[in-house]
This record gives C-alpha cells, structure tokens and sequence, in this order.
C-alpha cells in the first residue's frame, strides 16, 4: 500500500482574470490554507467543503488585485489569519478598492497579521513551507517552496512558458530574472503551480522558457 502524499493541492480558478487561487493541505491533519483568494469566495468555499478540510490560514503571493482582492473577506469568513506577502507590498494592499474598480473586482483592503520575509516559514498543519522573498513582478512578492514534496506555489513570478508581467508600477524585469535564476532555479526540479495557467517544472523552463531558460540568459 503506497503511502499518502504529505501534500495535497486543488487549484480553484477565480476573477475574469483566471488566477490560480489554490487550496493546499496537510494530509495527515487535513489542515490546510487557502493561497491568493482573488475571488469567487462561494467556489473556494465550495472547495474547501469538497476537500473536506480545515482552512487555519491564508496565504498571499503579492498584493495585486486578482490575487488579494477578497482575501480579507474570506478571512473574516473563516476566522483565520492572512500570512504574506513581504511589507515591500503595502502599495499594492492599500488601493485594492481602487484597482477592484478599475476591474470590476471586488477589492477589500487590509492588512495581513504576517508580513512575511526571505528565509522565515509558514506551517500548514504538520508542513513546514520556506518562504522565498522573489521582486520583480512585485517588490513583495514571495513563493512558497515545500522540500519534502518538490513542490512550490509561485505566484506571478513564473509561468509555463512565461514569466509575470513587470511593466506594473514598481515591476522591475531585471529583478525577476535574479529572482527566478537566483531563488527558484537552485531549488532543483520542483513542480510549481502558477499564478496563471498550467503546472510546470522548474527543470522543464530551464530547458524551454524563452524569458528565463539557460539557453536564452546564457
């Protein structure tokens, strides 16, 4: 009999935008954390109650809207806490309401009871997560990285065949690039979820990603 894997993950896709919200739990204990609730609360709860586990947090990625739009709100709702992004995010946080506007997303602002920094970890149930701080995209943007299971949730950082958008205010392209070259490549082949889109590998973009791959950056 093969043993449970020690993590678990449902991507919940929410907003027009098609964020990769995702559910992520603890086997052992069935605790888990919901990461970038943009929207759509009733289809992440409609998640949570098919998964059949106990939400004890949230976790965020960076401040954009499609990603932290109704993460205050789906706290509330759940009575727990809001873990992340890095303080370096605070511009994103605050105009939530004006960029929910501007999109036609709901957008609540708050302020997570964790700000969250390069090195420290998070724990959901009997996981333990590092916590990579990763600029660029945004300048609070962070991944989380689970070792024992080679699996990280990347946020915007990277994508199957892209990377995140760095033309937003205080994006910076070239920050991306050492983030992913500097902290997810040297993590190994780990499978990512991204922001958008489909699962990848961390190997598989080194091989092919025209933005970040060996072959493009040399």
């Amino acid at each position: 009999m093969t043993a449970s894997p020690p993590l678990r993950a449902v991507i919940v896709p929410v907003t027009p935008l098609q964020q990769n919200c995702t559910l992520l739990w603890c086997t052992a204990t069935m605790k888990a954390a919901v990461i970038d609730p943009g929207g759509d609360l009733p289809r992440i709860h409609a998640a949570i109650a098919e998964a059949g586990v106990t939400v004890e947090k949230i976790l965020l990625t960076h401040g954009h809207i499609d990603h932290a739009g109704e993460a205050k709100p789906l706290a509330d709702a759940l009575g727990v806490p809001i873990e992340g992004p890095h303080e370096a995010d605070r511009f994103w946080l605050a105009r939530l309401d004006e960029d929910g506007r501007n999109y036609g997303i709901r957008g609540v602002v708050f302020e997570p009871d964790r700000w969250l920094d390069d090195g420290e970890t998070v724990t959901i149930g009997d996981l333990t997560l590092d916590v990579y701080l990763t600029p660029g995209h945004t300048p609070g943007h962070v991944i989380f990285h689970h070792a024992p299971s080679q699996f990280a949730q990347v946020g915007d950082v990277l994508f199957q065949g892209s990377i995140g958008r760095t033309d937003f205010p205080l994006g910076s392209f070239d920050d991306l690039v050492t983030s992913v070259t500097q902290k997810l490549w040297p993590l190994g082949d780990v499978t990512f979820i991204p922001g958008h889109g489909q699962p990848s590998t961390f190997a598989h973009e080194r091989r092919t990603n025209p933005f970040v791959g060996d072959a493009v950056l040399g």
